[in-house]
């Protein structure tokens, strides 16, 4: 049996667990955990990008010097973070030496 993507998770991350462990042998708990991890990270990155697209990526501050709004460094963070996660589970049938094998 499959295990259930967490609830807190959006729904395309949700439909990307079902995929990854349907298509994958994550059979040992941490392979589950770091799944979790990655697409958590996804869901922050894709949240920070639409703060983005609605408010820019740059405000005025007090002094009315640009700065970056923080959600540039969380898109950023999140973005790496996810790919990182992602290069731990070996996903990518390119590599030969992928740990978690396709079903």
């Amino acid at each position: 049996m499959a295990a259930h993507a967490p609830k807190s998770l959006t729904a395309s991350s949700k439909r990307t667990w079902k995929a990854l462990v349907s298509d994958y042998d994550l059979s040992e708990p941490h392979h589950l955990d770091v799944l979790r991890l990655a697409l958590e990270a996804v869901d922050r990155a894709e949240e920070a990008r639409a703060a983005l697209a609605q408010h820019g990526t740059t405000f005025v501050d007090r002094f009315g010097a640009p700065r970056a709004r923080p959600e540039v460094a969380v898109e950023r963070d999140s973005g790496i973070r996810a790919a990182r996660l992602f290069r731990e589970l070996s996903l990518d049938p390119e590599y030969a030496d992928a740990r978690v094998p396709r079903r």
